[in-house]
């Protein structure tokens, strides 16, 4: 037990670790080929801070561990949204000014409601995997030719100052892009060891620590870019960072575990957990997205975010007992 616990400890700080410097090393070399801020924010930084998430799902699903992954996935939306976007607007309310993503807000609220009807039937078979995989790709060329069109966007100029601070030669770029996609694998590898040894000890299911443990282990790098962000006010940054990871681990995390082997669930992860990811999705679009004005998440409404984490965890928790 006490090694399980140590291994998700470490795990989850050499996740966090390696997915930072390999966001950076995608980052900067991205940018010394001639990608535009605006292009790296939205691709590399909003998805590359998930690939703590596809990693460890695609290694749950081939050790066959359908709670871990698909509780990591789901998790990570939940947690991305009402953990850590709700603890960034209580630091600083969130005002959204990007045009692109007050664009990106339906469509993560369209991809949401794609995966939930995939798996009302409990199953995300393969079939369901390449649907994801194939709808995650053409959101990758929409968001390429949203990124060449709106180049003045504001969120472009975030990123661009954030990398102004953070340049680094193309060589340590390069390193850092394949040595930390090398220690994210590792890393992974042992949070998930640790979880399933963990789950197996209490009696505990896959999928609650998939949800909890496993998910925040791997929201990491979200949370410490989107709490920076917030204290810059880089309001843009921090909402771009969930809307990003959200969209990548509802399409290509579980696409990727569901290619790797039929995930199967419970009806429990769909009407408690794909319920309230639904709920939270919908209303940081309504939140967010400003009608007449700048969408605002204010500090009311990132404290009633907060609660409803508290209260799902407590939830999760109690029925364990």
């Amino acid at each position: 037990m006490t090694t399980a616990i140590s291994a998700i400890l470490a795990g989850a700080v050499l996740l966090f670790w390696s997915a930072d410097r390999f966001v950076e090393g995608a980052a900067g070399t991205a940018r010394h080929f001639g990608m535009s801020s605006l292009m790296i924010g939205m691709i590399i930084v909003g998805f590359g801070t998930s690939a703590p998430e596809m990693l460890v799902s695609a290694m749950a699903s081939l050790q066959n561990n359908a709670g871990i992954a698909l509780g990591n996935a789901f998790g990570s939306n939940i947690a991305n949204i009402a953990l850590i976007l709700g603890l960034s607007s209580v630091i600083s309310p969130i005002s959204v000014h990007s045009r692109v993503l007050r664009r990106e807000l339906p469509l993560l609220t369209l991809v949401t409601g794609l995966v939930i009807f995939l798996i009302s039937d409990l199953t995300i078979s393969r079939s369901n995997a390449l649907v994801l995989l194939a709808v995650f790709l053409l959101v990758i060329v929409w968001t390429l030719r949203q990124g060449t069109a709106d180049d003045a966007d504001p969120l472009g100029a975030e990123i661009s100052r954030e990398m102004d601070v953070h340049s680094m030669p193309v060589r340590r770029a390069l390193f850092w892009l394949f040595a930390g996609l090398i220690l994210l694998i590792f890393s992974s590898r042992i949070l998930v060891w640790g979880a399933v040894r963990i789950a197996e000890a209490l009696g505990i299911s896959d999928l609650v620590i998939g949800l909890t443990i496993v998910a925040v282990g791997t929201s990491l790098p979200e949370l410490a870019s989107s709490l920076v962000a917030a204290i810059k006010k880089e309001h843009d940054i921090a909402l771009g960072n969930i809307i990003g990871s959200n969209i990548f681990n509802t399409l290509a995390v579980v696409g990727i575990a569901g290619s790797i082997r039929p995930l199967h669930g419970n009806p429990e992860l769909l009407f408690r957990d794909m319920l309230l990811m639904g709920i939270l999705t919908v209303s940081i679009f309504l939140l967010g997205y400003g009608y007449r004005h700048h969408g605002r998440i204010n500090r009311v409404e990132g404290g009633i975010l907060l609660c409803v984490y508290c209260t799902y965890v407590y939830i999760l928790i109690r029925g364990v007992s």
